[in-house]
């Protein structure tokens, strides 16, 4: 009964509506008590022979009107738990999204996409059964089962009920027996369906690596592995959960037993009545539908105590980027001063950053290059605020970004990152993602920076082209460009290109890049890349290794130092030319 309490919070918020339900099913249980009184009767009417057409009439009218009256009550009660149920499935949801909306980066890195899908899925009905099923089958097993065994007693016989419910204690024990291990075994069900929702998105997300790799059937018996083991599972939370229903029959069936030896002896004996012995029974009819609801009530209430735990224990995360109520709500405008003394990923011991300095004025350009893993990737995120933990400050504007409120800060950055992600829409509706009100001629102005305009102008369907999950119906280059039109649109303040030009030719590069010096004067861009020839007009260039600052100077003070990036510079010219003579040979 444990999840009733942690789902207090929703029953005090809700409790006119539920009281109403409440009321209905009080109000169904007490007409319930009347028609099998009226078979009864008409049964003793029939065998003492004193039936008539009026006294028959009568009963039948008297059947009609509670049917009609049990439809109103069951209507009531049905949209009032109902619905409530669907309404805390709504609120637990928006409260679930928000929260993944909320998170820092290090969170997704600890949950993969299956197992949060699997919380906001499955978990939540789970609760949402508790709300609607659970009320239902407590509520109702009480009131159906107090008004059956109250009727029972003052209509028919005390004796006769006495001995007919002796049974039914046993089926507490059971529950009670039953339910800390269904409890237990339902959990594990739960994490076993997250791992095999993780399994199934990683694939259908990998598909193109893994039939590139020719690995369909390793991955299949990998999955084929992973179903197994839910099933086996699920097997065990099966048996435990079938054992409510047989054990419930047999209850039901001793108290039949007991009713028709006992309960005929007190008609032969003439203490009871056979109209009477015909109502008891109807009446212990109605109880196996308490008797049920009792087994079917701990189920569904371990059932869902298991999910509200997994999703409270998600909830209770916290994100380490916290945005203050009281920060900066204006739009930054200037340069960055970035200082950052150390930083490192959580978790890890080993600095992702070492004493990164470096200030872009406004209108000025600045590269980062290096090595795969040199830590460029890093210096931008920490802009970009996925991570707050680093010893220093980085000021946009002459102000900490930590003091800004994140929707004063986001809004000013126009972020392209190395993994291109586009939705499932329109080539418009994905350059207009983060300015859902920008006109068609702002989109092509904005695809036609990006040198993307007369590609999508050659398409069958333009700006309608549908780019497919991830935009998997473009090239890698056209995805790139869209992305880099969708910041562009913003007009941001700070733009970022994290190696967002690799898979687009020398040519489109240079053409992107005299858009971008021409349209953004007086704003600030960053571009980290590995090929060279994509910041080598940069205002300043900083050659990062290990976390570190190893060389800076623009593009003819590098090539003077004859360090790395002269050295990576010459090697990626002379790769280019030899491209180019293999074309013209």
């Amino acid at each position: 009964m444990s999840i009733f309490i942690k789902l207090g919070w929703y029953f005090k918020q809700e409790w006119k509506i539920y009281l109403v339900g409440v009321f209905g099913l009080i109000l169904t249980a007490l007409l319930a008590i009347i028609p099998p009184r009226i078979i009864g009767v008409l049964v003793d009417a029939i065998h003492n022979g004193k039936l008539n057409a009026s006294h028959l009439m009568i009963l039948l009218i008297v059947l009609t009107a509670v049917a009609f009256a049990q439809y109103g009550s069951r209507y009531m009660w049905r949209t009032a738990i109902w619905g409530e149920a669907a309404k805390l499935e709504k609120v637990l949801r928006n409260r679930l999204f928000w929260h993944y909306t909320q998170m820092d980066q290090a969170f997704f890195q600890r949950y993969r996409t299956g197992d949060l899908m699997a919380h906001a899925t499955n978990d939540l009905s789970a609760i949402q059964r508790v709300a609607g099923g659970g009320i239902l089958q407590f509520a109702d097993s009480m009131i159906t089962g107090g008004t059956t065994l109250i009727a029972m007693v003052s209509l028919i016989d005390w004796r006769l009920t006495i001995i007919a419910v002796i049974p039914f204690p046993l089926l507490a024990v059971m529950a009670r027996y039953m339910g800390a291990k269904i409890h237990i075994a339902f959990r594990e069900s739960q994490a076993a369906f997250s791992r095999l929702n993780n399994k199934a998105e990683e694939s259908i997300t990998g598909i193109k690596v893994i039939k590139g790799l020719g690995q369909q059937k390793e991955d299949m018996a990998d999955f084929d592995q992973q179903v197994a083991q839910t099933i086996n599972i699920n097997r065990r939370v099966n048996r435990l959960d079938s054992l409510f229903d047989p054990m419930t029959t047999m209850i039901i069936s001793l108290s039949y037993v007991i009713t028709i030896v006992y309960g005929g002896y007190l008609v032969t004996t003439g203490q009871i009545t056979i109209g009477s012995l015909v109502s008891f029974v109807s009446y212990l009819a109605m109880m196996i539908w308490p008797m049920f609801a009792v087994g079917m009530l701990f189920n569904t209430l371990e059932r869902g105590n298991a999910s509200y735990d997994r999703v409270m224990d998600l909830l209770q995360q916290r994100s380490g980027v916290i945005d203050d109520p009281n920060g900066v709500d204006q739009t930054p405008r200037g340069g960055i001063d970035y200082d950052v003394k150390q930083f490192n990923y959580p978790g890890d011991r080993r600095p992702a950053l070492r004493d990164v300095q470096f200030k872009v004025s406004a209108g000025k350009t600045l590269g980062l290059v290096g090595k795969v893993g040199s830590g460029k990737s890093t210096i931008l995120r920490l802009i970009l605020r996925q991570f707050d933990n680093y010893e220093g400050s980085i000021k946009f504007g002459g102000i900490d970004i930590r003091h800004y409120k994140m929707d004063a800060l986001i809004p000013a950055i126009g972020y392209v990152p190395q993994d291109t992600f586009l939705f499932s829409d329109s080539i418009r509706e994905n350059i207009r993602f983060a300015r859902p009100q920008a006109t068609q001629e702002q989109v092509e102005q904005a695809a036609e920076k990006s040198d993307l305009y007369n590609q999508i102008k050659g398409m069958p369907d333009g700006y309608d082209t549908a780019v497919g999950e991830e935009g998997i119906s473009l090239s890698g280059g056209q995805r790139q460009r869209l992305a880099i039109a969708r910041a562009l649109l913003i007009n941001p303040e700070l733009l970022i290109l994290d190696d967002a030009l690799s898979a687009v030719d020398a040519e489109t590069e240079t053409q992107i890049l005299a858009n971008l010096r021409a349209e953004r004067q007086g704003k600030t861009t960053i571009i980290a890349a590995h090929r060279l020839s994509s910041v080598m007009n940069a205002d300043e260039i900083l050659v990062i290794d290990d976390g570190q600052i190893v060389e800076r100077g623009n593009h003819e003070e590098l090539m003077k130092l004859g360090g790395w990036y002269q050295e990576m510079f010459e090697r990626q010219e002379l790769a280019t030319s030899v491209k180019g003579g293999r074309k013209n040979g």
